[in-house]
């Protein structure tokens, strides 16, 4: 992603410490970051603070007179990509939805014509109280992000809604509302990450899959627009925001779980690295060192994208191919054989535990390679050439007129 321009606004509250992490973050990711304070949030954290770790200065004043025309209102939000109120009391939740203008923050929201998100921060009866509920519902109605809150211990010994959300997953979300929606109305099912097939109650059958490409998909997918489900095997990693994840260990588990979301998807992308074989002679105790060495019985697992794929009603597939040599004849080969119209196919001597990836896109129209990136924006290209597929596969054909 280039370069964005954040402006953050800070209000009253004890949260308020997470957003002096949350501007670092932007800053380190190479994004410029201007912050407006409220009075209320100057209690908590001081403007130097967030001084020193944008390089910008700090405003708080209606009246600023810095601003070209000594009119911060307008100023700020005409350069800003996204304004993004982290934390957001009850208070400014009100008055963004009422259209409230009695000090810069307020005012900066009624003049922006950037996007608005905002990240609750309250104890939990205050946002569960109805006016905050009608509020915050008025605000989306109106096209506002609402990032959060999160469930959990709270500063006043409580527990339960209300906590804004992390600054890890507020830099992530934030970044995601500016991409493009090009899957947008989309439900996505992905699976991602190893399978384990036991052998016996302490030793599996597994690969060394981290689920890494899996679960920048899922982020891309989510943050394109579309309503997220991932199937992971075990990865030992954090569910990506928004996205709803599913557990599961060994391959007949996933299967399971695809299937039982298969019919509310539009799109399946299968990236697990999803384990051939099982044993089916597991023991059912800790097979101990000394005793005969085990036989192992191995039967094939279920090919869960063919499975998907063949269904009457099959959702639009996306395989993945893993291959260590003849990589676009072997993928080519696996394409034609599951009757999958998009396959990623990348070395996974090179891809699989990787922070990067080299991956060729295969479908009808031929192949199409990429080269060598973060995977986080391999999945951004993968998402854009999905999209493109959909728009075309949607769009009405000449035939009859």
């Amino acid at each position: 992603m280039t370069a964005k321009r954040i402006l953050l606004g800070v209000t009253g509250g004890i949260a308020a410490y997470k957003s002096a992490e949350l501007t670092r973050l932007f800053v380190k990711a190479g994004h410029r970051v201007e912050v407006v304070m409220t009075e209320a949030a100057t209690r908590f954290v001081t403007p130097l603070t967030f001084q020193a770790l944008s390089g910008h200065a700090v405003y708080t004043d209606l009246w600023d007179e810095r601003p070209a025309g000594g009119m911060a209102h307008i100023e700020l939000s005409r350069r800003a990509d996204l304004f993004l109120v982290a934390p957001a009391s009850a208070d400014t939740l009100a008055k963004l939805a009422h259209g409230q203008c009695d000090n810069l923050l307020t005012t900066l929201a009624a003049a922006r014509t950037c996007p608005l998100a905002v990240a609750p921060a309250m104890n939990r009866q205050m946002w569960e109280n109805a006016p905050n509920t009608r509020n915050v519902a008025q605000l989306k109605a109106d096209g506002v992000a609402v990032l959060g809150p999160a469930s959990g211990a709270q500063a006043c010994g409580e527990t339960g809604d209300g906590r804004m959300l992390e600054p890890e997953e507020l830099f992530e979300l934030a970044l995601g509302l500016l991409e493009d929606k090009v899957l947008a109305g989309q439900r996505v099912l992905l699976t991602a990450g190893p399978t384990y097939e036991p052998i016996d109650t302490v030793r599996g059958i597994t690969n060394i899959s981290s689920g890494k490409m899996g679960y920048a998909l899922a982020r891309a997918c989510r943050d394109a627009g579309a309503e997220v489900t991932l199937v992971s095997g075990p990865t030992g990693m954090a569910a990506p925001a928004g996205v709803r994840r599913v557990d599961v260990q060994s391959a007949r588990d996933m299967q399971d779980a695809v299937l039982a979301e298969a019919a509310r998807c539009d799109v399946f992308v299968a990236v697990a690295a999803v384990a051939d074989y099982r044993v089916t002679n597991r023991s059912e105790h800790k097979l101990k060192k000394g005793d005969a060495p085990p036989v192992l019985e191995l039967t094939e697992n279920p090919d869960i994208l063919a499975t998907i794929a063949s269904l009457p009603a099959a959702p639009f597939c996306v395989g993945f191919a893993a291959e260590s040599r003849n990589l676009l004849e072997y993928a080519d080969a696996k394409r034609r054989r599951k009757q999958v119209p998009l396959l990623v196919a990348n070395l996974a001597q090179q891809a699989m535990g990787a922070d990067d990836n080299e991956v060729v896109l295969l479908d009808d129209t031929g192949n199409h390679p990429l080269p060598a990136m973060p995977k986080r924006d391999v999945a951004r290209a993968i998402v854009h050439h999905l999209a493109a597929l959909l728009s075309k596969r949607a769009a009405p054909t000449d035939q009859g007129r």
